[in-house]
């Protein structure tokens, strides 16, 4: 009898489980569609208002061209360039004058497929059939300087031929920049102006905003830790956390270093950049190895940090002393899928439920609207740092806050798509390395009630590296992992930094 029944509610549960998930997958539908038609109507708005503000056309991604039309822009003896066919994502090949620079940009801000970014495809082909007579020349300017191109590295690679594509908007977006000029002004008018978000312009705008504590510079028995925080944060992450729990002992041998990441915080946001691993990579190459003359160094990293932090292991092997992971965004990909794509829909299913589900495809798959929500919020933060504190009476910590809305939408945009989706094809060899080359100790942190990014992450992280250590930590989610704890991650830290053998050699 107790059988019997207990086969009864497992198929109560099955049903409402399909029947939930039906009804869930049917509202879904409906809404994204609503906001696919709202997001179209927004890049019309964006591109009148840009027009009249600033006299000049935003290039967005949406209403783009295919990824494989030729295009090719010259100026100033420098050419950019976009990768070769077949390969998965896009690649920038800037011509400088002593060497080749490869930026991979990721296929999934131009092709995110939708009923009405198909219309918008349409709608502008159109518009430039209407156009066709500067349109054709252009392409055929394109196709002359791509084939000189070609014939250039053929000439260098014994013969072979290469052939080069990339997306127009890529193009436009970088015709300024290379030739040493600013296309869009800074900020632009969408952008907030406050001192605290511009005052990159006023110092160094080749370097990142870098704030260090504990030991001297100069101290030879000193070592050096690296922090890199996540996707819409600052280094406050870790300042006004961890910063103030080290021990004493810690803050008088350790030199510890938070970066402000390229588009947040207090570092630059430059308009013509496209916010790539490389770019993200090198500026903390600049601002912290190069600058503070660090040769060997632990890092901690969260998120979206934790891409870079790879990246940086692959770069510099032999300078690494540890590596602490903190929820890092790595998905499996199966055999046949297409990486980016497959991340892209991992990370922002266009589902309504759960919630997260919802914000992250909002800001995964709308250019226009997640630029209206910056335009809303980001502008204007200081209102609403104001509403926050008299509505929460400052339970909220401040940091967090300020981490959320201090950076600019071409930032966040470009940042989410060519780290999170765009490398996609690139962390099982980062991983791969870390694994073989790496002798230093690796270890991992998640939060059990982790929404963000599941806990499957963390161990096909482990799969990967058999020797890194898991710690799941109980009743935490993404940000309370460390926000909350601080005093015990701050030990945990502690000891893996003294366990940490002497690097050899």
């Amino acid at each position: 009898m107790s059988v019997k029944k207990s086969n009864n509610m497992g198929k109560a549960r099955s049903a409402i489980f399909l029947t939930g998930r039906a009804i869930n997958e049917g509202i879904s539908f409906l809404i994204f569609t609503l906001l696919d038609i709202l997001d179209f109507i927004l890049c019309l708005v964006f591109k009148v208002v840009d027009f009249i503000i600033e006299a000049e056309w935003k290039p967005c991604y949406c209403c783009s061209s295919s990824a494989k039309e030729a295009m090719a822009v010259t100026s100033s003896g420098k050419t950019i360039l976009v990768s070769e066919n077949g390969d998965e994502s896009t690649k920038i090949v800037r011509f400088t004058s002593s060497k080749l620079q490869l930026e991979d940009v990721s296929d999934t801000l131009y092709n995110r497929n939708s009923f009405v970014s198909e219309i918008s495809k349409t709608t502008v082909n159109e518009l430039k059939r209407l156009n066709k007579v500067e349109y054709d020349h252009r392409q055929q300017s394109c196709s002359m300087i791509c084939e000189k191109m070609a014939a250039k590295t053929a000439s260098k690679n014994g013969g072979k031929t290469t052939v080069f594509t990339v997306n127009s908007t890529i193009v436009e977006m970088l015709q300024g920049k290379i030739g040493g000029k600013q296309v869009f002004p800074i900020p632009r008018w969408s952008d907030c102006d406050c001192s605290t978000c511009c005052s990159w312009t006023k110092s160094s705008k080749d370097t990142l905003f870098v704030n260090v504590d504990g030991a001297k510079p100069g101290d030879k028995t000193s070592e050096d830790v690296l922090f890199i925080h996540g996707f819409i944060s600052s280094s406050k992450f870790w300042t006004e956390t961890l910063f103030p729990n080290f021990s004493a002992a810690t803050k008088s041998k350790y030199r510890l270093f938070a970066v402000d990441l390229l588009g947040f915080g207090r570092s630059p946001k430059p308009t013509d950049s496209l916010y790539t691993l490389r770019e993200h990579v090198e500026m903390i190459e600049r601002s912290v190895l190069e600058m503070h003359r660090v040769k060997s160094f632990h890092i901690v990293a969260h998120s979206l940090g934790c891409i870079l932090a790879l990246a940086l292991a692959v770069r510099h092997p032999s300078k690494i002393k540890s590596l602490t992971l903190i929820a890092p965004p790595y998905f499996e990909v199966p055999k046949g899928e297409q990486a980016t794509q497959y991340v892209l829909r991992r990370v922002a299913p266009r589902r309504v439920w759960p919630p997260i589900a919802m914000g992250a495809s909002i800001a995964c798959w709308y250019e226009h609207i997640s630029r209206t929500v910056c335009l809303l919020i980001c502008k204007n933060h200081r209102v609403w740092e104001f509403l926050t504190k008299l509505v929460t009476r400052n339970r909220i910590p401040p940091y967090l806050l300020e981490g959320f809305w201090c950076h600019t939408h071409n930032a966040a945009w470009h940042t989410l798509h060519n780290i999170i989706c765009g490398t996609a094809n690139k962390v099982d060899k980062y991983l791969e390395v870390v694994k073989n080359k790496l002798k230093c100790n690796v270890t991992i942190f998640h939060g059990r009630d982790d929404e963000v990014l599941p806990i499957e992450c963390s161990y096909n992280v482990q799969s990967k590296i058999p020797r890194a250590q898991v710690k799941i930590v109980d009743n935490k989610d993404h940000i309370t992992i460390v926000v909350g704890r601080q005093k015990a991650f701050a030990r945990e830290l502690e000891d893996i930094w003294s366990s940490s053998s002497p690097l050899s050699g």
